[in-house]
């Protein structure tokens, strides 16, 4: 939602700064100016159509005194110059509010968890990439409150089969911010595969509090309410979790045990 009125605010914004260029409004055609010469034949021609409305009475003879003086005055006057538009001062205003408007929204709309992603998920943090264990264990050492290596060290050691030291790890990064999701997730993913589903469930609801909608904990509740045989649980989670984790690797499998527990419901 943040994306699309980002978006759009960024379209307002354009679209009113160029407005004056892309729809010109329409210039009055230009009349062609006066010479001095018609002033002269008007201005005669008005003052002698004044002596004859004298001459006949028809006028009074303060009132033609007055409009004498007044054609003499200005029959020769110049035509006032006509303005010059300026530049579309409010337009650039308006179109500077919204971008400001919209850099706003993109700062808050930026997830809390930017800096504390491993290589290869959505938001990458800092870390470059690199494959060796030994690499990230050296880079650990060097920086060690830098949550990312900490986090692709963790991930690298569950994938070689190195559950403690992968729970280390991802409980150091607990311990420099109790807030990281990542480190979260796989350390309930750790403890689900030991055994211990309530403790799992326990990190995993902590997830949830903190991002909702995250696939990662949606799909690993989910399984573990499907292993305890919670099919409305289960069912309630995958809902969730098939609505914002389409793309999610473990979609294809959580899509046949969805049917499978929607189908226990009630038995």
């Amino acid at each position: 939602m943040s994306a699309f009125v980002f978006g759009i605010a960024i379209a307002a914004g354009a679209l009113a700064a160029l407005w004056p260029w892309l729809a010109p409004r329409a210039r009055p055609w230009p009349a062609e100016p006066v010479s001095a010469r018609d002033d002269v034949a008007r201005a005669v021609s008005s003052l002698r159509d004044l002596q004859f409305a004298e001459a006949a009475g028809t006028i009074d003879r303060a009132d033609a005194s007055r409009l004498r003086a007044m054609l003499e005055r200005s029959a020769f006057a110049p035509d006032t110059a006509v303005a010059t538009r300026g530049a579309p001062i409010r337009t650039l205003a308006i179109a500077a509010l919204l971008v400001g408007i919209a850099a706003a929204l993109a700062a808050q709309s930026l997830p809390q968890a930017a800096g504390d992603r491993a290589p290869g998920e959505p938001v990458t943090g800092t870390v470059p990439q690199v494959t060796s264990t030994a690499d990230l264990e050296a880079r650990a050492k060097d920086r060690p409150g830098d949550i990312p290596t900490l986090l692709a060290l963790a991930d690298a050691y569950r994938q070689d089969g190195r559950v403690n030291d992968a729970a280390l790890t991802y409980r150091a990064v607990l311990g420099i911010d109790p807030n990281s999701v990542p480190a979260l997730n796989g350390l309930a993913l750790i403890l689900a595969q030991a055994g211990q589903p309530d403790a799992a469930m326990v990190a995993l609801d902590r997830v949830l509090a903190l991002r909702p909608k995250d696939p990662d904990g949606l799909f690993l509740k989910g399984l573990l309410l499907y292993q305890k045989q919670d099919w409305q649980g289960a069912v309630d989670v995958w809902t969730v979790y098939l609505d914002v984790g389409e793309f999610h690797p473990a979609a294809p499998m959580v899509r046949s045990l969805y049917q499978t527990a929607k189908s226990n419901i009630g038995r």
